[in-house]
């Protein structure tokens, strides 16, 4: 099997001769996934084609590109209707409801179900799952099972947004285009257990579709109708179209700004940066060099205090009601045990996951005692 050109300027550049055990573990791990390493720069000649795989030619799925145009499009005419006919309180009430609804991305099915960085009783994790719902983006175990994939095959032909394929792909193509085989294998490959035996979760995904017309449609559109007395016309596209889709392209930037435009200080041979900018927008969100290195831990970040972090700080607050607990964290000497290991930790997706070193595992699990 040949080394993709990123493994081996790894293994030349980044790795000496005396840690070379980092590389050996890392295509281990990757030989255990079944990942299949490509160099796409090699030139194969016919008779060995027949032999690797049928070449994947995408396709147009034509009516998830119809919802995109149809939610972007009335994004713009919303935002005509803000400067020309909308109340004062309507825009506000967008605003207040695509940063509300945030937190179910963020704290909810990113940190807590994607990666498990932390506990919640069922109070929060209901709250988590209907503010989810109002972003509008999938079930939450349909948008995990996907985060989860990206994290233990990102860069590579399994990442369903894969980076490699360019911006506009990475942001929103990824959606609009029939998967790459190797995503729909990983899909059935990553350990979903967790969020099967999670009743919230199931409950959202069993009524996905009469909960969406609710919360992310009706709930929004109705408010400003019944309180100020906003008309059906304007609130639909201010607050349906034009939220809607800033909640859906700020989520996008994390799969493709915070992935192409920033610094590396953790780990400069993974594309994910740090990107002060999509982290202000996503309410904690865009340290995402250090997220991809280290994606149990609940800030996502080293550096970055509540102002830009807003969602450690909604979840340090429901920490001190006890709603939220067994918060899991990196700590300096795993960041340097982590760098003299090569630095790579791009393949894991969260606590609990295979790869996780005995010892980082360890310390983990010490979180909380007096011994730490």
């Amino acid at each position: 099997m040949k080394m993709s050109p990123n493994e081996e300027r790894i293994a030349l550049t980044m790795c000496p001769k005396p840690e070379t055990d980092c590389n050996v573990t890392l295509k281990r791990n990757r030989l255990t996934n079944g990942e299949t390493v490509k160099n796409h720069e090699a030139t194969t000649q016919k008779n060995d084609e027949s032999s690797i795989e049928s070449e994947y030619v995408p396709r147009i799925k034509w009516l998830d590109l119809i919802a995109q145009i149809f939610i972007h499009g009335g994004c713009l005419y919303g935002l005509y209707l803000v400067f020309t006919q909308a109340k004062l309180l309507t825009p506000l009430w967008a605003f207040a409801t695509i940063y509300t609804s945030g937190f179910g991305i963020t704290a909810g099915v990113h940190r807590l179900w994607s990666h498990k960085a932390y506990k919640a009783k069922w109070p929060l994790r209901l709250l988590l799952v209907l503010l989810f719902t109002i972003t509008g983006q999938k079930d939450a175990y349909t948008w995990a099972l996907d985060h989860r994939v990206h994290h233990k095959y990102s860069e590579t032909d399994a990442d369903p947004h894969d980076v490699r394929r360019g911006f506009f792909f990475a942001h929103v193509g990824w959606l609009f285009t029939t998967p790459h085989p190797d995503v729909v294998a990983k899909r059935k490959a990553v350990d979903v257990s967790d969020l099967e035996a999670d009743s919230i979760v199931m409950w959202q995904k069993r009524y996905y579709i009469p909960l969406f017309a609710l919360l992310t449609i009706a709930l929004p559109v109705a408010i400003p109708c019944y309180l100020w007395s906003e008309s059906l016309w304007v609130s639909f596209w201010v607050n349906f179209n034009l939220r809607f889709c800033i909640n859906l392209n700020i989520a996008f930037s994390v799969n493709s700004v915070a992935h192409m435009w920033g610094q590396k200080p953790y780990d400069k041979y993974i594309s994910p940066v740090e990107n002060i900018a999509v982290s202000i927008a996503s309410l904690g969100e865009g340290y995402h060099n250090y997220h991809h290195v280290f994606p149990w831990d609940y800030k996502t970040g080293e550096l970055g205090d509540y102002p830009f972090n807003l969602t450690t700080g909604f979840i340090d607050l429901f920490a001190r009601i006890g709603w939220a607990y067994d918060l899991k964290y990196v700590s300096p000497n795993m960041i340097r045990r982590r760098a003299r290991r090569c630095g790579d930790g791009s393949h894991v997706w969260g606590y609990g996951d295979v790869d996780i070193s005995k010892e980082d595992l360890t310390e983990l699990d010490m979180m909380g005692n007096d011994e730490m």
